[in-house]
């Protein structure tokens, strides 16, 4: 008879046979995504800067195949800045619609200008028309209307154009705290549709309260203003820098979202992540197909990369990079 191996020996193979076991870590559980959100992310564009682009090693590993990225051109921003930003993201693969803002353009030769360096640098073929962040114009230009009607950009043979809109109101403009003027101008983009070959739509400051949003979207709906809306979604950041962004941009009703959960102790450390409100306008989406709101439009305070994983973790197929990796955190 064979006698038995040493207990050491089969205390050895049974460890050497359970290491895979015990090295396998459990897969972190990923949630599903709910269908109406999923179908309301499809599309959706994201704002950059140049110095924020420059923090990106490579957009393809975060952003889908053909997204509209928006260049934000704050005042001081170098055009040269702006257009080599254009251009990486054109050769990366996407839509590329950099930011024109009235007050910071001196006249219409700089105005043409920047459109000839847009295109020849960069092919690019889209534009948000906007007054822009100054309070004095610092040339010929103080609002979108007039780089509108300088017919530069339908010469150029610019496919889209997007202007502004603030669904609860910009104290800038109408400062009485109604929206006289800022429904009024929209008035006129909406007529101004009927004169250009390109494409428009309006795309939104950011807001965190589903409610005015709808009652705002509807409301312009009803007065016969038909340009499709991408709504500005702040992307996850820390609570603190969510409610600076808020109260420097003029955040209106949905502020209270923001103090009332900074108001929680319990949830006064965590992310500000915006599942409420992209959830209710989804499901008002999903209930009312055709509500305006066509497209949401990121604004990512709390980094790109952390928005574009919140977005691939809601949005489903259609969120997914062009160059996805197996570990983007």
């Amino acid at each position: 008879m064979t006698p038995p191996r040493p207990l050491s020996n089969r205390l050895k193979e049974t460890a050497v046979s359970l290491l895979p076991f015990l090295k396998r870590k459990p897969e972190p559980a990923v949630p599903t995504p709910v269908p109406a959100v999923a179908a309301l992310l499809a599309d959706y564009s994201i704002e950059v800067m140049p110095r924020t682009a420059e923090k990106v090693a490579d957009f393809t590993q975060l952003l889908p195949a053909g997204t509209r990225v928006y260049i934000a051109h704050i005042d001081g921003t170098p055009i040269e800045d702006m257009v080599a930003t254009a251009k990486r993201l054109n050769a990366d693969g996407y839509a590329v619609m950099p930011h024109f803002p009235a007050r910071i353009i001196k006249d219409r030769a700089t105005l043409a200008d920047w459109i000839a360096r847009y295109q020849g640098e960069a092919d690019v073929r889209q534009a948000l028309l906007l007054a822009g962040g100054v309070a004095t114009p610092q040339g010929d230009f103080s609002d979108s209307m007039q780089l509108m009607e300088t017919g530069l950009f339908d010469q150029a043979g610019f496919t889209r154009l997007h202007v502004a809109g603030h669904p609860e109101g910009n104290r800038d403009i109408d400062t009485d705290g109604t929206q006289t003027q800022v429904d009024a101008a929209l008035r006129w983009k909406n007529d101004f549709q009927s004169r250009t070959d390109a494409q428009m739509a309006i795309a939104t400051q950011f807001c965190f309260d589903a409610e005015p949003i709808i009652a705002w979207a509807d409301s312009l709906k009803q007065a016969g203003i038909t340009l499709p809306i991408h709504i500005g979604i702040a992307g996850p950041a820390k609570l603190q820098t969510m409610i600076k962004f808020a109260i420097a941009c003029g955040v209106g009703p949905s502020l209270k979202v923001l103090q009332k959960r900074a108001a929680d102790v319990t949830k006064l450390l965590l992310p500000y992540e915006p599942d409420e409100v992209v959830s209710a306008l989804a499901a008002h989406k999903a209930a009312h197909p055709d509500f305006n709101i066509t497209n949401v439009h990121f604004f990512p305070l709390g980094g790109i990369k952390t928005n574009a994983t919140w977005a691939m973790t809601h949005g489903g197929t259609s969120a997914v990079p062009a160059n996805p990796q197996e570990d983007i955190a």
